[in-house]
């Protein structure tokens, strides 16, 4: 071999190492689009379980809806602090000065600046597995065999980006829609979801959307006044003052201007101006835009923010509340992107409907079993702007909380991808609440543990055990069910979640203002009658006991576990395993309550162990 023929093969072997590395300019397991609420929980849970992630990212902050769009008061979840939304909110708790300093406004039990909460989440999402691109946006995406190659623009240069699993975290469903995944947008069919709620036809609306904006106090006699914005018509906030509560059955106006400034006053003399009535939500529909169109049509919905704000300012005196000049990072200091309430909808593995959050037990599917997020805010929906929207009171739906199905982040037919945000597969009406702060940081949490433990299993979502993923989720203190009454501080937490998550003893729902509750009620005495038939729900062939209107005694607990486990459990075994458990006194003949019950059966049967499908049925 001569010498250029061995510089030429040299010189090809280069050329050809080069392309490969300028082919994939980064490998990771998970690729997220989107780092909003949910994107960053999905980072966070993920790389906490061990797996590589990387986030693209439009603007230069996480947190989306929370930060980026100036959403900063929470709504719902308040007594349900759910894995890393509890963790997030502890933050703030730290940062303010406890749970009263963030209590500033009275939409919510907790508001804070969006500067900060975008600081929180970045020093949350400080993590070695965690690369994130800021500035960036997905170009294009394709399945290579069992991977996925997408193109990135970051920073003005083309990224090519090899990744095993693939979660849409945007704001709008914009990667699912890509790929060309079937998803729903606008109202649905009562025929189509069995919803008496929902209206005779399908359409295409959706909620109204919102510019937020975020003031400030200058002091009493400063003249903060904006110029005043194009097509201003005093007339068309008329009604701004109006605080009477939509969910009362009292639809007199209560009219309180310094009511209504105060619904999001922030820490620090600041106020989030995301008001309905008469205020600044506005109609538009830009889901199926392109990116041009929809920012230009947002161009409408910040003037007419700003229209709100010199009414504010001019017609209800608040002239000393002006743009905050210490919050976000834009030349006119308003938020980098608008408030969707609504957007695509995945056509999913299961959806969940509003039967299936008002009466979770009674179903044909227990999509309560799989659940891995949770919700207690009501049914709402802003559409006073458009005078097209069918006249439907969906407030005044009467619902408990409720629980995410994992199913409704799966795609029915597509591989390797999970859909978050407010995306995921549920219905219009049901979009109403699960669209809130709390439910999508949790959605999120969810996709993180899901693709985790697709790549740690070497299993594509759509076949993973949900069980699996259910155990991370507890292992991070997130809730499965929505038992308001057993916080992640107490010892039977982990317990009764998964007894509860198997449906053997199931909690009691009700409906309560903007705060809806599901009970436990853990130091109750269980009846016969409830075990047996709660036992009957998963193990059928389980008929031979005949339950009397009796409560559960420790004897009878035994011959239960005995009879379903087909194995020698005596009523020594459950005394001495539940006074090992803290539980005093026990006797053969003692009533046992909820909580006693649920730590034997999680301890002898183990019911949690049984693999279910995406319909909560036992495989």
């Amino acid at each position: 071999m001569n010498l250029n023929f061995t510089k030429l093969l040299l010189f090809s072997l280069l050329i050809t190492c080069a392309q490969a590395f300028a082919q994939v300019a980064h490998k990771t397991d998970v690729l997220i689009i989107g780092g909003g609420a949910s994107g960053t929980t999905a980072a966070i849970q993920a790389a906490r379980m061990g797996v590589k992630v990387l986030i693209v990212e439009e603007t230069e902050w996480l947190g989306g809806m929370l930060t980026s769009a100036g959403v900063s008061a929470i709504d719902g979840n308040h007594n349900m602090p759910s894995g890393l939304w509890g963790e997030f909110r502890q933050h703030l708790y730290d940062y303010y000065g406890g749970p009263k300093a963030v209590e500033t406004g009275w939409v919510s039990n907790t508001l804070f600046e969006p500067s900060f909460g975008n600081k929180t989440l970045k020093t949350m999402a400080n993590h070695p597995n965690i690369t994130i691109w800021y500035k960036s946006g997905l170009t294009n995406i394709a399945k290579n065999g069992m991977l996925w190659a997408a193109e990135v623009s970051s920073k003005g240069k083309k990224q090519n980006v090899e990744a095993k699993i693939l979660i849409d975290a945007t704001e709008l469903g914009d990667v699912m829609a890509k790929l060309k995944v079937p998803y729903r947008v606008g109202m649905d069919s009562r025929h189509d979801t069995g919803e008496s709620f929902a209206p005779e036809k399908a359409n295409n609306i959706v909620q109204d959307l919102t510019y937020v904006v975020v003031l400030k106090d200058f002091g009493a006699k400063a003249n903060k006044t904006i110029k005043k914005p194009e097509g201003y018509d005093p007339k068309e906030f008329d009604c701004c003052c109006d605080v009477q509560d939509p969910a009362s059955h009292d639809n007199t106006p209560k009219i309180d201007c310094s009511q209504m400034i105060t619904y999001g006053k922030l820490p620090n003399g600041k106020y989030m101006i995301n008001w309905p009535k008469c205020g600044n939500d506005i109609y538009m529909n830009v889901i199926e835009m392109s990116d041009a169109e929809r920012k230009e049509a947002l161009k409408k919905a910040k003037l007419h923010s700003l229209r709100f704000i010199y009414h504010l300012q001019t017609k209800l005196g608040f002239k000393n509340l002006g743009i905050a000049d210490d919050e976000f990072p834009t030349a006119d200091k308003l938020p980098m992107i608008a408030y969707h309430r609504e957007s695509r909808r995945l056509d999913g593995k299961v959806t969940l409907t509003l039967n299936d959050v008002s009466a979770p037990y009674t179903q044909k599917t227990s999509l309560y079993r799989t659940g891995v997020a949770v919700g207690d805010y009501t049914i709402d929906h802003h559409h006073l702007k458009n005078p097209e929207a069918p006249q439907i009171d969906f407030v005044k739906i009467k619902v408990p909380s409720y629980n995410i199905p994992l199913g409704a982040l799966v795609p029915k037919d597509t591989e390797g991808l999970i859909v978050a945000e407010k995306s995921i597969s549920v219905t219009n009406i049901v979009n109403g609440a699960s669209r809130l702060q709390p439910v999508v940081l949790g959605i999120g949490q969810a996709a993180g543990a899901l693709a985790a433990t697709a790549v740690l299993s070497n299993t594509d979502p759509s076949k993973i055990n949900i069980r699996a993923v259910q155990n991370a989720l507890l292992e991070s203190n997130a809730y499965l069910m929505p038992f308001i009454d057993v916080k992640p501080s107490d010892a039977s937490f982990k317990v009764i979640q998964r007894i509860g998550a198997t449906g053997i003893l199931k909690g009691t729902g009700l409906s309560y203002k903007w705060a809806n509750q599901t009970w436990f009620y853990p130091d109750l005495l269980v009846s016969e009658w409830d075990l047996v038939n709660g036992l009957k729900s998963l193990y059928p062939s389980f008929g031979e006991l005949h339950p009397s209107g009796n409560l559960v005694t420790a004897s009878y607990l035994a011959g239960t576990i005995k009879e379903i486990g087909k194995k020698e459990v005596s009523e020594n075994q459950v005394i001495d395993f539940l006074k090992q458990n803290n539980f005093k006194n026990i006797t053969p003949e003692s009533m046992l309550t909820r909580r006693m019950v649920a730590h034997a059966l999680d301890h002898f049967l183990n019911p949690f162990k049984m693999e279910i499908d995406f319909t909560g049925k036992t495989k």
